[in-house]
């Protein structure tokens, strides 16, 4: 069997995985533990409180520092109301595509790193060769944030990070960071005839977005000279606004799910007291003049520090020897490459599929992403595992 037929056969069992963020992942962090075991890889698993998600950290070769990471997560998005042409979670081929949730974002790179494993002989590795394979990514990087601080602390770890979302095999260097919240308004439920008697959730909710929409603005002007990022500013989105029950009660309470992508820490933190500051002065005061038990109160869904350009990075020189690539990019969506740069890991984003696929009804990665992503592994895992 090839590789490239190999990694299509892991890639039908990954995708057959339903793996929903809101779902468990243990049975398919199982399957991947079972393979790299197989292989001679020392797996850890770092699970969750309730048992049902879990991480696996994998190591290849023999424990001395340095060595190369290879990265990916194993939750996909919802399929719920997407028009798909067949079985999301039953891989699909049609002329030389890949269909099936997951397979860009991001399973298509994880089976090309574990049918690459099958090559590599770890007596070879003069440093190791580690996978991270993580839970939660599409909601708020929860398992990466948990495998980073298992982490921490530790001697050896790789030196050399490759997390493989995709980009077409393009080298990315830096992206933003990724902060999601969701605010929920207690207010005052009455009847809708005697609006001034209640306090109307809804109402100081979109007041609240509103002066969100006025950040977006004002961050404009705060974009960094020589920004590498597109647009080159701090950027706002409102999700998800919902309240209320029917038309003639006033709403007791009503939740907005919104996001922050900060180019620098300076604008996260000016977002957040421009905020604390507009709830504690204006809206609280007007909602415990009615009702004193009235409350607004922020939940962060997940706080993932964006891929610093780092002018030191050995992992995007290799790369970009190996490509033949002038130059490394930058790209608006986040990832996980943060959190693993922070353990002082040399970090890049580099993968098969474009991100134009992921998310979407009848997801796909073409065959010939998959062999250039092989191919690259096949030059870049010698290269990285070298101990000088």
């Amino acid at each position: 069997m090839s590789r490239l037929d190999e990694t299509r056969a892991i890639l039908r069992d990954l995708i057959a995985f339903p793996t929903v963020s809101a779902d468990p992942n243990v049975e398919i962090t199982v399957y991947l533990a079972d393979r790299l075991s197989a292989l001679g890889a020392h797996v850890e698993l770092v699970t969750d409180r309730t048992g049902h998600k879990a991480s696996l950290f994998a190591r290849l070769g023999s424990e001395v520092a340095g060595g190369l990471l290879l990265s990916g997560h194993t939750d996909v998005v919802p399929v719920t109301d997407q028009a798909w042409s067949s079985d999301p979670f039953t891989l699909r081929e049609e002329d030389g595509l890949l269909y099936g949730r997951g397979t860009c974002d991001m399973k298509g790179f994880v089976a090309a790193c574990l049918a690459h494993a099958g090559s590599v002989d770890p007596d070879d590795l003069e440093t190791p060769l580690y996978f991270a394979f993580t839970y939660d990514e599409e909601v708020g990087c929860l398992g990466a944030r948990q495998l980073v601080d298992h982490l921490k602390g530790r001697d050896l770890l790789p030196r050399l990070a490759v997390i493989g979302e995709p980009t077409e095999m393009r080298v990315i260097e830096g992206h933003k960071g990724c902060c999601e919240y969701t605010t929920v308004f207690s207010g005052l439920e009455g009847h809708g005839s005697a609006p001034d008697l209640g306090v109307n959730a809804i109402e100081f909710a979109t007041r609240y977005a509103a002066k969100l929409l006025e950040l977006r603005e004002a961050l404009k002007t705060r974009a960094p000279t020589s920004c590498p990022f597109d647009p080159p500013w701090t950027t706002i989105n409102l999700g998800r606004l919902s309240g209320g029950t029917v038309h003639n009660i006033i709403a007791n309470h009503a939740e907005l799910d919104w996001e922050m992508r900060p180019v620098q820490a300076e604008d996260e933190a000016y977002v957040k007291a421009t905020l604390t500051g507009f709830v504690q002065t204006e809206l609280l005061p007007a909602m415990r003049a009615i009702h004193p038990g009235a409350t607004i109160e922020t939940t962060v869904i997940g706080e993932v520090a964006g891929l610093e350009p780092d002018e030191g990075n050995r992992t995007r020189d290799i790369l970009l020897e190996l490509t033949g690539a002038n130059r490394a990019e930058t790209v608006p969506f986040g990832t996980e490459a943060g959190l693993f740069q922070s353990l002082g890991m040399e970090t890049v984003v580099c993968g098969p599929g474009s991100i134009e696929q992921a998310h979407k009804a009848d997801e796909f990665i073409s065959l010939s992403q998959l062999q250039a992503c092989l191919d690259l592994l096949d030059r870049l895992v010698p290269r990285a595992t070298r101990s000088a």
